[in-house]
Formats: structure tokens, sequence, C-alpha cells
């Protein structure tokens, strides 16, 4: 199994003018945001000030790529696809973010949403808040970008509370063809309970390879660990055989290894 997507994302162009227009804008204070109100205060509580409303996106074309009939195999050409058009998406954002002076976003989400101008095209968008930090305290990556997460306002606050601090937003996918079941085989276990075990081999090898790639993208980062692991399961237009797999969490890293964990406040129930 490979940890790595097949091939290596190319680097996304220049912003477009309108978007650094945008950014440029939005100096002395003010700041666009999607974080709610509660969020908001979380996240300067936690000594962060919002910047502005960061976005990434990519209209991407994916091209077709066809599985044997009677074989469990990965579609390596879409998923390398599928990855490369989230990975311009997130650059473009972190640009933005860049260009900010920021040193991380929140609250990042990941959308796909197909259009009917043509077989294949989808856009994919990231969006999320580029944070700076009040304190001083640099928070960006080894590799001087902002760090990206998708946690909401409360979890970043008590990630930060409890010295840790995201590295990065950490995704891996794997789009996989499930082999057809044979007519002898149909036949054999028609009116029974049985496992259909070429299904369950299938679904639990995409699965696996989707969430070992994510685990290699924040080893790659050098993080203690993935909080808010989401392993998606989706069917797009490529067949009823077809499946992706998107495994998707923040990584972390601890700041201060002295700084003691809090305990967690129970709230308990009110007998009526």
């Amino acid at each position: 199994m490979s940890a790595q997507p097949p091939g290596t994302p190319t680097a996304p162009p220049q912003l477009p003018k309108e978007a650094l227009d945008r950014l440029h804008r939005g100096q002395g204070g003010f700041f666009t945001s999607d974080l709610s109100v509660d969020e908001y205060l979380l996240v300067k509580a936690a000594g962060f000030h919002p910047l502005g409303l960061v976005v990434g996106s990519s209209i991407y074309h994916i091209g077709a790529q066809i599985g044997n009939f009677n074989q469990n195999m990965e579609l390596a050409y879409l998923t390398q696809a599928m990855y490369e058009a989230r990975f311009l998406a997130m650059s473009r954002m972190e640009a933005e973010a860049d260009a900010l002076g920021a040193d991380g976003i929140a609250g990042v989400r990941l959308t796909f949403r197909a259009y009917e101008w043509g077989p294949g095209l989808a856009e994919f968008m990231a969006i999320g808040t580029a944070l700076k930090s009040e304190t001083g305290t640099s928070y960006k990556t080894a590799a001087g970008k902002p760090f990206t997460s998708d946690l909401n306002g409360q979890d970043f606050w008590k990630l930060i509370k409890a010295g840790h601090a995201p590295l990065g937003l950490v995704m891996g996918t794997c789009v996989y063809h499930v082999a057809h079941q044979g007519f002898g085989q149909a036949l054999r276990q028609l009116g029974k309970n049985a496992e259909m075990p070429n299904y369950t081999q299938a679904i639990y090898q995409a699965r696996e390879m989707a969430m070992d790639r994510m685990q290699y993208e924040a080893m790659q980062l050098q993080a203690e660990g993935v909080v808010g692991v989401r392993v998606e399961e989706v069917q797009y237009y490529w067949g009823a055989h077809v499946i992706e797999y998107f495994s998707v969490g923040t990584a972390i890293r601890r700041l201060d290894a002295d700084k003691p964990i809090p305990e967690p406040q129970l709230t308990l129930p009110v007998n009526t």
C-alpha cells in the first residue's frame, strides 16, 4: 500500500487581481469572518485576531478511467485528480492568508460542486478565517506557511489553552473500483445470509489507503497526532461501482510540554 497519492501536485498560479484588491481593502483592523459570535469571542480569548475570510477555488476537469469489471483496484488517475484539485484550492486559500500576514486559518471547509457546463467539471473550494496571533508568538509551520485547521472556534480555543497548536489540515483520498459479483456467486448466495468478501475487501482497502495517506501527510509535518478525523464515503458520476474515500483531520503539535492539560469541566444534569 502506498502512503503517497500518485503523482505530484503542481504549484498554483498567482491570485487573481480581484482577490488581492479585496484583501488589501481589509486593513486597519477591519475584518470579515464566518466565525459565529461565540467562536469569535473564544478565538480572541485564545489570543488571536481574525484578519479576514480567505478563499481558494479550482474548477477542475476530471478525466476518465475505467476499472476491470471483475477486479478490485484503485483508479489512480481519478485519485490524483481529486487530490490535485483540492490541493489547488487549499493553496490559493493559504496564499490569501499569506497576503494578509496571517499565522493560520481556522474553521476550514472543503466543498465540492459539480457543474453542467460539461462532463467531468467540478469546483473544489476551500474557505476559512485567517487569524493573527496577538501575543507576538509565531504559529506558522516550519516551512513558514500559515497553519490550516478545520477546528471550530470552541475546539481551537481548547487546543491553544491546553498548550497545543494546529499544524495543518491533512487529507488522504482514494478513488476505488469495486469489482462486480460473478453470476455464479450470486446464484450460490441467493436467499442466504452471507458476508460478501469481495465487497468487504474492496471497501476496507480503499478506506485504509485514504487514512494511511492522511497519516503520512501528518507525519511529514512532524505532528504529534491528528484530531477531528472524518472519513467520508462519496459516489460521484463515475458509476455504481466507483467510490471515493476521503479522510481529513487537523494535525497538531504541542507547544509547551510542561503545561498541564486542564481537567474538563463536566456539567451535571439537574433533576426537576
